[in-house]
């Protein structure tokens, strides 16, 4: 049986009074490993929200640094760490919320040579990412390899997200390959409203926390979109497609 600490009792009393969640599902939390592919936008509420939450292993990719135009929607970074490698930034943010967290750190881009290499050793993946060949590799290498994942997307006022987890359809089964180059513009070239992020991110870390502990429904074969300007929220639902990755 997982012994809390006195210090842990406390910082998790809200989970363990909870029902549906309670100390059983405080310690799936705190033993589950959940890996955050970028942590930009989506990433830092989501990063934020697990910590918090005493999420045992927090696995944080991104071989960006950290720049002023990010500080607008990416809340984990800060001023004084302009300049910083990202994945470094969070850790220090991260450690400040739960030092009980532990962090391992990718201070690398996300891509083939070494994307299995990563998840392999996670139960959950966050896909925080803001490019189409990064999703699409985050699919595949979880389908391949059984991992669950979170999609998520934002642009403008808008976001979307879905849960993939195996034997549910994947994102290729919503869309087949990629678009054009260019056919699609991104954050910085069309903007986006700061807010939305934590919006969707939060999502995220609630679908993450609810696949560790088994509460509820997970996001599975549908697709949350919601528009800001509205608040207007829809589920789309849709299946698997024939001859996808994620078949048989």
């Amino acid at each position: 049986m997982f012994q809390f600490t006195d210090e842990e009792k406390e910082r998790y009393a809200r989970h363990i009074i909870l029902k549906g969640i309670g100390a059983e599902g405080q310690e799936k939390i705190c033993k589950g490993k959940v890996l955050v592919v970028g942590s930009g936008g989506l990433g830092s509420p989501v990063l934020m929200y697990l910590a918090a939450a005493g999420v045992g292993t927090l696995g944080v990719v991104d071989g960006d640094v950290v720049d002023l135009s990010n500080l607008q929607r990416q809340i984990i970074h800060s001023t004084d760490n302009i300049g910083k490698s990202k994945v470094e930034s969070a850790r220090e943010r991260i450690l400040t919320v739960n030092p009980n967290v532990n962090v391992v750190t990718y201070d690398e881009f996300f891509t083939v040579d070494n994307a299995a290499d990563i998840i392999k050793d996670y139960d959950f993946v966050i896909d925080g990412t803001d490019n189409f060949d990064a999703k699409f590799l985050i699919n595949d290498v979880c389908v391949e390899h059984g991992t669950a994942y979170s999609h998520g997307a934002i642009l403008r006022f808008e976001g979307e997200t879905f849960t993939y987890v195996p034997g549910s359809a994947c994102y290729r089964c919503l869309f087949d390959t990629p678009p054009e180059p260019g056919s699609v513009p991104n954050s910085k070239q069309a903007g986006v409203l700061g807010a939305i992020a934590g919006m969707l991110g939060t999502i995220q870390a609630a679908e993450a926390l609810k696949f560790l502990t088994g509460a509820g429904e997970l996001l599975t074969n549908q697709l949350l979109t919601f528009d800001a300007l509205s608040m207007n929220f829809n589920k789309i639902r849709f299946g698997k497609r024939k001859g996808c990755v994620c078949g048989e």
